[in-house]
């Protein structure tokens, strides 16, 4: 008996990183899952490789008429939808604030933000007809502190978890859960800058990650992956509205050391490293 035994969910960016990773616990755990993503190659694959408990569908998540096809296909395919995981992201707008154009911000929050609107819209007609249903939507402790992304892009990832805060209200009436994940630095082809490349190029990355944190370690795809089953298992009934940050304490402050050593040299806070201590 898995934890997912009998559900059916949609993960957008289900073709690879924490996408791909959830996608594949999901399955593991009982569900049936849409493999909603613009990767057809990659997800054509992951889809063959799980059997029948899986199916990709092109993707394109700014794209209303897109997300309606994945919700749609969850539908017919399963005849329900218990699970949302607004997943799909890219890195956005890049640059001084003064030197971004306006059509790369406009398209940075047509992704980040408009496709976890899409996602929510769509899933919750389902989801209130059942009288049940979780969505999941991916932000990032760059929404809920600064620098610790690009600027358009973190503003977007504040407007996703307040989104999902927004949105948890009126959804809650019908036992429909909406709660935000926001990871820290976790290795995967976006963040590191490989997608649609080999995946062993990320291990080329992986020292980037490993002091970004406290615990010392990289924060990887399965770490986001199994909040994702809580959050659409029955462990969670009673959680919604709420943006839960995964980043082995990365964004929770300066170590103190650090802080002192700063006062002292007037030099600026460095990132934590152990090999440094």
């Amino acid at each position: 008996m898995g934890e997912l035994d009998g559900r059916v969910a949609v993960i957008t960016g289900g073709a690879s990183g924490i996408g791909e990773a959830t996608v594949k616990l999901f399955v593991e755990e009982g569900a049936r899952v849409i493999i909603a993503d613009m990767q057809r190659e990659r997800g054509e694959a992951l889809a063959s490789s799980l059997g029948d408990q899986a199916v990709f569908t092109h993707c394109e998540v700014r794209q209303e008429n897109h997300i309606k096809t994945a919700v749609g296909l969850a539908v017919e395919r399963w005849g329900r939808l218990d699970c949302m995981f607004n997943n799909a992201g890219f890195g956005g707008a890049l640059g001084p604030l003064e030197d971004i154009p306006v059509e790369e911000f406009d398209m940075t929050f047509d992704v980040l933000v408009k496709g976890v609107f899409l996602g929510i819209k769509h899933a919750t007609p389902i989801m209130r007809s059942q009288g049940s249903g979780s969505i999941i939507n991916t932000g990032s402790i760059a929404g809920v502190t600064v620098g610790r992304g690009p600027l358009v892009y973190s503003a977007a990832k504040a407007a996703v978890i307040h989104m999902t805060k927004t949105a948890a209200m009126p959804l809650g009436e019908n036992s429909i859960r909406c709660n935000c994940i926001c990871p820290g630095a976790i290795a995967t082809p976006l963040s590191a800058n490989t997608v649609g490349r080999p995946d062993s190029l990320i291990d080329d990355k992986i020292d980037d990650y490993r002091h970004q944190q406290p615990i010392p370690r990289p924060g990887v795809p399965k770490d986001i992956a199994d909040l994702a089953l809580f959050l659409a298992s029955d462990r969670s009934t009673f959680i919604t509205g709420q943006a839960i940050v995964v980043d082995g304490a990365g964004a929770s402050g300066v170590f103190w050391a650090d802080q002192k050593l700063a006062y002292k040299t007037h030099r600026p806070l460095r990132v934590y490293n152990p090999d440094l201590d």
